[in-house]
């Protein structure tokens, strides 16, 4: 046991802190991505949405071959092909982030950001949801009432729309339990990535074989290897965040991109946001900041009374 005068020492010695979690680092990079991506799609905007899509998709799948050429992945790869399991995960997720692209692009190049950033703080309830109902991830009351607040916000953005919100449901959903899938399939981020391309490839490239639009009036043709590169760095960086921390706190570091997302909406786009709509932005930033304060009490709590235990 340690004596009772050096606790107090032994509590708050450096050597005690806990080092950060890289899955928190992860998910921050990945997220401050997606958040500025808006900018860089407007770039890509005189090609139509599914042209755009299919770009992605073949030069990310490029990126994502030569990165597992360079770190000898094959023989991983060859176990997901083999394995029907694996195989049948990876195409389910393929799916739902090939849908989550399509129509993030439609509405970004649509003059409709804020209603993705919508999506976007609708989807950490998504995830709180999925982690409590299929991975039995329990939460404390500090959180609950975090996660009830944010609910209320984004029920009263839906109201003020005046109907459905098709695409922040769309966007949240099928972000939501392509994360879930992720999280729960034992594959490296880039292997992972690497089939979900692999997978998409062939539509894309017919799709830009017999339907595409000529490139003639697109964007600056370096923009399209580019859009690979946005694409795949942050999707590795968001699963290898989801394999290492909970799905729920993985919620909380999730409001990033979309708090970008609707600066670059307002300050850089003009689109217009109404008070109501900013009063309800304030309770979902209120409801975060309480779910902060309540896994940040609860860390705290466990570095204080782990020393104990000696």
């Amino acid at each position: 046991m340690v004596p009772l005068a050096n606790r107090s020492h032994f509590r708050h010695s450096p050597r005690m802190r806990r080092p950060i979690n890289p899955g928190i680092l992860y998910g921050v990079a990945a997220y401050a991505i997606w958040g500025l991506l808006p900018a860089f799609l407007k770039l890509l905007k005189p090609l139509p949405a599914p042209d755009i899509l299919a770009y992605r998709i073949l030069f990310s799948l490029v990126l994502l071959g030569v990165l597992a050429a360079a770190l000898r992945h094959g023989a991983a790869l060859r176990r997901i092909a083999t394995t029907p399991r694996l195989m049948l995960a990876l195409t389910a997720s393929s799916v739902l982030i090939g849908i989550n692209w399509l129509v993030y692009i439609i509405a970004v190049n649509g003059g409709h950001v804020a209603q993705a950033s919508l999506g976007y703080f609708i989807n950490p309830l998504v995830n709180v949801l999925l982690g409590t109902l299929v991975l039995r991830e329990r939460l404390g009351r500090i959180e609950a009432v975090a996660v009830a607040l944010a609910g209320c916000g984004v029920a009263f953005l839906a109201y003020e729309q005046g109907g459905v919100p098709v695409i922040p449901l769309t966007l949240a959903f099928s972000f939501g339990t392509y994360g879930l899938i992720r999280k729960v399939t034992p594959v490296d981020a880039i292997d992972g990535l690497l089939v979900e391309t692999a997978i998409l490839s062939p539509p894309s490239a017919a799709w830009l074989w017999f339907a595409g639009a000529s490139l003639a009036a697109g964007p600056a043709l370096w923009l399209l290897p580019a859009s690979g590169v946005l694409t795949a760095i942050p999707l590795i960086l968001f699963a290898a965040a989801a394999r290492r921390v909970r799905y729920s706190d993985l919620g909380l570091i999730q409001y990033l991109a979309p708090t970008l997302q609707l600066v670059l909406a307002v300050a850089i786009y003009g689109e217009a946001v109404t008070v109501p709509q900013w009063a309800a932005f304030g309770l979902i930033w209120v409801a975060l900041a309480i779910y902060a304060a309540g896994a940040t009490l609860t860390a705290r709590r466990a570095a204080v009374t782990l020393p104990d235990l000696a």
